[in-house]
């Protein structure tokens, strides 16, 4: 009897020292497992020799796939790049830096064969800074008092998905993923599993905090147009205070005089009407980027190389 494949997506970016160790991780606990196993490592435009460290696994493994992309596309490119290629009954998303412990695999695979459609790995901010985990919390709070799906705090990327769920997924085709909401968007039944943070052994984080800010944005505007009704209503606000202030000032006129007008009051309102304005104006600019963006229908990455030549699907629906 032929046993069922399961596909892990390692999306990889200047990991040349943890891949050989993400690989040996990896093989001893999905070996003992009644699962053929596929390794995918996405290579994002790394800088240093992931890519040869890769290939080197790949000739002396059948099971170790790899894509390689011309630049660096991002993780979501890279993880929509394994979601594309992979031909399992079952899909795992880990990344390669060894913080997505791969001692959960077997607790994710017994989920899965529970009937959950999503096995979804959950981790403490145990280790962080009293401040990241002030900012984090903070966010999801904001976030899903906005946004049109949940987002749980510490669930990212790290889950299974069963193949109807990788299938809905890639029915969607825009620009500007932000896969967190997305595989809350489509819903199925889901599982969560906890694990205990675990810091990266070797190499650098490749989140800034600018990175994380520009994150937080793509969440906040890619799940609801509420920005844009805050406009609305920010300037509605502001257009009643105007004119409130116009008849205060005009009943004013009526019963004192013409006085000379004074400069705090002049200079506070063009900053706080300027400032609004401009607010608003970059709320409104996001959404027209995404647009923009949209409407050019560029590919989400291009292949640099890859020893992946069957690209056809044996489980996609038609």
């Amino acid at each position: 009897m032929n046993k069922s494949l399961i596909s892990l997506i390692l999306p990889s970016f200047n990991e040349e020292k943890n891949i050989p160790m993400i690989y040996e991780a990896i093989h001893n606990q999905m070996e003992p497992l009644s699962y053929n196993y596929e390794l995918i490592f996405i290579d994002d435009g790394s800088q240093d020799h992931t890519l040869e460290s890769i290939q080197m696994l790949a000739s002396a493994h059948d099971q170790v796939k790899y894509i390689s992309f011309t630049r660096n596309f991002g993780k979501e490119a890279a993880m929509l790049a394994g979601l594309e290629k992979s031909k399992g009954e079952a899909v795992i998303i880990l990344d390669a830096d060894l913080q997505h412990p791969s001692s959960l695999l077997p607790a994710m695979v017994e989920g899965y064969e529970e009937g959950y459609d999503q096995v979804i790995a959950r981790r403490t901010r145990t280790g962080e800074s009293p401040l990241r985990k002030a900012l984090s919390s903070t966010f999801y709070k904001i976030i899903n008092q906005l946004v049109d799906v949940t987002l749980e705090n510490g669930i990212g990327d790290f889950r299974l998905l069963s193949r109807d769920v990788v299938n809905d997924i890639l029915k969607l085709s825009e620009g500007n993923r932000f896969s967190k909401g997305l595989f809350s968007w489509v819903g199925y039944e889901e599982k969560v599993i906890n694990y205990e943070n675990v810091s990266r052994q070797e190499g650098d984080s490749k989140w800034s905090f600018s990175k994380l800010l520009n994150y937080a944005i793509d969440g906040l505007v890619s799940f609801n147009t509420k920005p844009l009704r805050v406009c609305f209503y920010a300037g509605l606000l502001t257009l009643l205070l105007s004119l409130g202030y116009i008849s205060f000032i005009f009943i004013e006129i009526i019963r004192t005089g013409i006085a000379v007008p004074g400069y705090f009051s002049t200079i506070s309102a063009i900053l706080f009407l300027g400032g609004v304005q401009l607010l608003s104006l970059g709320v409104v600019g996001e959404y027209i980027g995404r647009i923009y963006n949209e409407v050019k229908r560029r590919p989400h990455y291009l292949v640099k190389d890859t020893n992946i030549h069957d690209t056809k699907d044996q489980f996609t629906q038609q």
